[in-house]
């Protein structure tokens, strides 16, 4: 497996997202797919991509997204894929039609030397939350962009506020000791959740215009497959899982009776649906 060179201080996430952690994601990828669609359908509205623009797609996972972004701007243009995980990118690559304008890049965003002023529009679906210097990261981006280039990207607001993953974490908490807090500023998927901290870091790297909107989800954890499948998907990745690890399998499984009777209540017919919340965020090469 190959893994790229990058940031020192982003060798942590490099690592997660090359071992087993990246392969989990990669293995339930029609699962998020199903799950994350409509995001990648909010994504691609405010980002008006247009037919002829080349798009620069960060943390483009297993491709679902960049597909997206290609068929928005064929014939002409291009969508590329950039991201540090190989178990994803190489799916990416086997599931991408051959037809469309688009390429797939391994590599750390933070140091890749893009060709300045290359990209009408920089975007991505929860894919820059994890950086470790994201004002570095940023202005590394920010140079790729035209001077008419754009900015639009997703990510998560406060845990809170996302009891579709939240919810099976508490279950879980009720037989294991709680993770280490988090850092505000530390990478990882609430990273960005930081209205003033986005704000900060946009600017720090040089772009304008910045605006922030809040967006309500209805999460079907479930993906249509009732109670069992919301229990399973909760237990193969999401912090659910994660709290999980190392620990002995009877403790999993009163975990998993706990994750259970939490979401019980959020049956309706096949569906466990919880609300989920983001920001679009949006802005220009300044």
């Amino acid at each position: 497996m190959e893994q790229p060179s990058g940031h020192e201080e982003n060798a942590d996430q490099i690592a997660y997202w090359n071992g087993p952690g990246g392969q989990k994601w990669a293995d339930r990828h029609a699962a998020q797919e199903i799950l994350l669609g409509p995001v990648a359908d909010v994504l691609i509205r405010h980002a008006k991509p247009k037919p002829g623009e080349r798009v620069l797609d960060v943390g483009c996972g297993s491709g679902a997204t960049t597909v997206a972004f290609a068929k928005a701007v064929a014939p002409n243009g291009l969508a590329l894929g950039l991201d540090v995980s190989d178990p994803m990118l190489s799916q990416a690559r086997a599931l991408s039609p051959k037809n469309l304008p688009l390429d797939f890049v391994l590599a750390d965003a933070t140091v890749y030397p893009f060709e300045p002023q290359s990209f009408d529009l920089l975007a991505s679906r929860f894919g820059v939350m994890f950086f470790a210097d994201p004002i570095a990261s940023f202005t590394n981006l920010r140079r790729a962009l035209k001077p008419s280039g754009r900015l639009a990207f997703i990510c998560w607001r406060e845990p809170r506020e996302n009891p579709w993953m939240m919810t099976p974490l508490m279950g879980v908490y009720k037989h294991v000791p709680k993770m280490p807090p988090v850092g505000p500023e530390d990478p990882g998927p609430f990273a960005f959740a930081s209205e003033e901290r986005v704000m900060r870091i946009l600017k720090g790297a040089g772009f304008a215009d910045v605006a922030m909107e809040p967006h309500d989800l209805a999460m079907d954890i479930a993906i249509g497959g009732g109670l069992d499948a919301a229990v399973d998907g909760s237990l193969q990745i999401g912090p659910a899982s994660r709290a999980l690890q190392g620990h002995p399998p009877e403790t999993y499984e009163a975990a998993k009776g706990s994750i259970r009777e939490a979401l019980a209540p959020f049956v309706k017919g096949q569906s466990v649906t919880l609300p989920g919340a983001i920001w679009i965020v949006t802005a220009k090469a300044a």
